[in-house]
Parts: structure tokens; sequence; C-alpha cells
């Protein structure tokens, strides 16, 4: 089993190192598609990565300690097995079988050889029920044969072109019963999805909630939370490009910033019927709860909303840097120090402030509206 440890606990890191990049790209995707969030959606699309990395990862790994990997191999040594159904004979001789006495069935089941059969036919078992879920209908079960097969084969001349070359020799052999299991184990798959898909929403109940939240014009928390990060990145590429042109210390800076949020937070939303360039990605707008209407007003105020706690915290950078005199004696030591202080009780109440009230509007299924919302009283609207 440790030999399985590493090749998995490898595709892990690599997984999380990817989901970092792939999660808010997938996130509007997934909102584009759907109209809302489907958890079980991104439960198995992400799972699905994370099975294609572990699959190559229990197939490459480990890899021989160094690029010159041919000591040892002898110069006609053959590196590919292609008489099928090899893993039979390696079965029967490992453990024979004597059919009239049940242990040596037990025997048989715990051998090498068999469980080696039954780790090829598991790998790309996983394969067979992603594709009866994209695809549903038990007659695509071709798919999952030329899927599994295909997947198989990039596997074996990976390990046969020793990693395409940049390995002098092969270091794993190219074994034709590898193929056939595989793609075995895909077509298993396929046919025996339904017992997992039980657990999981049908796409059919999937499109019947997208249509219903279209209907009733609702955007939960989550898509607009992603719009302001969206918002936030353009504030920080507008605020880097104003930057080449003006002198670099602390105050322009905030102005620069101060500027750039007024563009993208009050600006483009005036000009633009209510659409800030995060929205415009999500598809949806911000109205006054009143009129449904982007008015002048309720746009002012929701900018005046978020940009308030940003310039506070602001300020308190900008005091604790610059209000200390640059000597310090043992008059003014107790002084500086209650500041310090009394600095780092402000940062702390104001991040935790917009922590919690993120997290109880994250968690409210809609209820509840992020303040600088309620503030203006607007609300985002797909309409």
């Amino acid at each position: 089993m440790s030999s399985y440890v590493f090749p998995i606990q490898t595709a892990f890191i690599i997984f999380v190192i990817a989901s970092m990049f792939l999660l808010v790209p997938w996130l509007i995707y997934g909102y584009r598609k759907d109209g809302f969030f489907s958890w079980s959606r991104f439960a198995v699309s992400f799972s699905f990565i994370f099975f294609l990395m572990a699959a190559y990862c229990l197939v490459i790994l480990p890899l021989p300690a160094t690029r010159n990997n041919c000591a040892g191999h002898t110069a006609n040594a053959v590196y590919y097995n292609l008489q099928p159904f090899m893993f039979v004979k390696d079965i029967m001789k490992e453990t024979p079988i004597i059919w009239s006495q049940p242990s040596t069935w037990i025997n048989m089941i715990k051998g090498r050889a068999f469980l080696q059969v039954l780790f090829n036919v598991l790998l790309l078992m996983p394969l067979g029920v992603y594709i009866r879920y994209f695809w549903q209908k038990r007659a695509f079960w071709k798919h999952a044969f030329v899927a599994g097969f295909g997947l198989s084969l990039f596997f074996e001349v990976t390990q046969l072109t020793g990693l395409y070359g940049y390995f002098n020799c092969p270091y794993r052999l190219f074994d034709v019963d590898d193929l056939i299991l595989n793609t075995s184990g895909a077509v298993i798959g396929f046919f025996a999805a339904p017992l997992v898909l039980a657990l999981f929403p049908s796409r059919e109940s999937i499109q019947a909630k997208s249509e219903q939240i279209v209907e009733q014009n609702r955007v939960y928390p989550v898509p607009q939370l992603l719009a302001l990060l969206i918002d936030g990145i353009v504030v920080v590429i507008i605020t880097n490009l104003m930057s080449i042109f003006t002198l670099s210390n602390d105050i322009q800076d905030v102005i620069n910033t101060s500027t750039a949020m007024v563009i993208v937070l009050f600006f483009i939303p005036w000009v633009r019927n209510g659409v800030t360039p995060g929205s415009a990605v999500l598809r949806f707008r911000y109205v006054d709860r009143q009129t449904s209407a982007p008015t002048l007003s309720a746009l002012l105020k929701r900018f005046i909303a978020i940009y308030a706690p940003w310039l506070l915290v602001t300020m308190i950078q900008l005091v604790s840097k610059y209000a200390y005199p640059n000597y310090q004696d043992d008059i003014t030591q107790p002084y500086l120090i209650w500041i310090s202080l009394g600095v780092g009780i402000l940062y702390f109440l104001v991040y935790i402030t917009l922590f919690i009230h993120v997290i109880v509007v994250l968690f409210s299924g809609g209820k509840r509206s992020f303040y600088f919302d309620e503030v203006a009283r607007t609300r985002a609207s797909r309409k």
C-alpha cells in the first residue's frame, strides 16, 4: 500500500495548487451556465480533475532517481508485452487453484498478480462513472470504451518512452494486458455508474432549478461577492497603470486607488445602467429596490459604503506610519505603546466585523444582503 500512498499524496498537492487557479474561473463558468452555483456539479467536476491527476501519478510515479536510468538494463531487454491475457497465466503460476479447495481461491485473491489485475481494472472505473454522468444514456458506453482505451494508451506510451524521452530508458513495461484491463474497468464503471450517481442531483433537476432561479430574478450572495472580487482586481489594475504616470509615495497611492474605485464602483455602473465589470462577467446589475432601476443616488451610496471601510483602514495605516516622532524618550514611550495597541485593536475590529458579516450573508441562503446594499437600498438583478 505504501507504493500507492506517495503518488496519491503527490496528486493531492498538485490538485490543491491547481484548484487555487481553477476555482474562480469555474465559479464564473458555472454561474453563467446555470444561473447559480451547483455544489454537486462542483464536486463532480473537481473530483474528476483529482481522479485524472491521481490516476496519472499512480501510473507514472515513482520516477527513476536519475535520467540515465539504463544502468542494470541488458542490451537485449524487452520493454513491452504484446501477448494478451498473460495476466491469467501469471495468476495461475503464482497461486495455483484447486477448485475443490476454496482456501486456494482466497490465496489467489491475496496474490500479487491478482491484486495487480484488480488495480488495473479499478484504475479507470471512475472514468466510466464520469462519462455516464456527462452523457447519461447507456448507448454512450462506446465513449467509455474509447476514452478508457485512449487514456490507458497514453499512460503506456508515456512509460515506454521514458516520459517522452526525459529518461534515457523506459522504466515501466508496455503491457497490452494493461490496455485490456484499464479499458474494461472504464466500461464496467460506466454500467455501474447509476449506483453512485443516485447520490447526486440529476442534470435535469439542475436545469429545472436554473430556470426557476432565472424566473424569480434571484442573485445569491456568492456571485455578488465574486463580482466584487473581480471589481477589486480591476481597481488594482487601474491603480497600477496610474502609478506609472504619477509620483510614487503613499499619498499619491491613496489618490490613485481612490480614483480607480470611483471609476469602477461608481462611474462605470452609472454610465452602464448599473453594471460593474464584475457584474458584467456574471450577467447581472445593481438597481434600486423601489424603482428597479440603477438610480444615481443609490449607486453613489453603494460606492461610499464600500469605499468608507477601505479609506478607514488606509488612514489607520498612514497614521501608524507617520504619526510617531522619529525620536523616543521615556515620556513618550508609554503613549506610543498605547497608540500602537489602539491601532492594532481598531484594525482587528474592522477586519473581524467585515469577516463575520460576509460569513453571515453567505450562509443566509440569500435572506440577507451585504451591508453596502442595505445602506444604498440596492439589489442585484438579472433584468
